[in-house]
């Protein structure tokens, strides 16, 4: 034996669990007792002020330094929340025959952050006179060598990180550059 299923006749919005009706349900429009003018201005203020990348996230911006041996070209987040990962792009541009050509990094710009990723690896990897050295062996001039690095801010980390990016010829400098990444809660 088949049943039909039974049709209301009311509508969807008056079919309501027992002992619930109209009378309980308030209709004060899109405004009701839970939101105000003045919670939806101060969401949407927060909203567009993370929005603007004054918290974070904001676009990489490129910082450069040359030289008549090299140009170095670092593109890293200027403010960044602890906790996040985050991509660096390094691209050093010879301007004459390197003989061994070596990548600098000051300990204080990676102080509490964990590298997850450096390609292409470093042919030798050293830490001597205060920074971290990655020898890439010979360079042509004007063969971009472009370098990524992924890491994370560690969750501890507030205040920010600083130190020199550098391009060396051994021992030989040939371009610096300053960083500093700022790192909110």
């Amino acid at each position: 034996m088949r049943f039909a299923p039974v049709m209301s006749s009311a509508a969807p919005s008056d079919n309501f669990p027992d002992g619930i009706d109209h009378g309980h349900v308030p209709n004060r429009g899109w405004l009701s007792y839970r939101a105000s003018w003045l919670s939806i201005i101060i969401l949407g203020t927060l909203m567009a002020f993370a929005a603007s990348g004054l918290l974070g996230g904001a676009k990489r911006p490129v910082r450069v330094a040359e030289t008549t041996d090299a140009r170095l070209a670092v593109r890293m987040p200027q403010i960044i929340r602890n906790g996040e990962f985050f991509e660096t792009e390094i691209v050093i541009l010879p301007k004459r025959a390197f003989t061994d050509l070596t990548l600098g990094i000051e300990p204080g710009l990676w102080h509490d952050l964990t590298v997850n990723t450096f390609i292409p690896a470093a042919t030798a990897e050293k830490f001597q006179d205060g920074a971290f050295r990655f020898s890439f062996g010979p360079a042509e001039a004007g063969q971009p060598i472009v370098i990524k690095i992924d890491a994370q801010i560690n969750p501890s980390t507030t205040g920010g990180t600083r130190g020199i990016v550098s391009v060396e010829d051994g021992e030989t400098n040939a371009v610096r550059l300053p960083i500093a990444m700022r790192v909110l809660p």
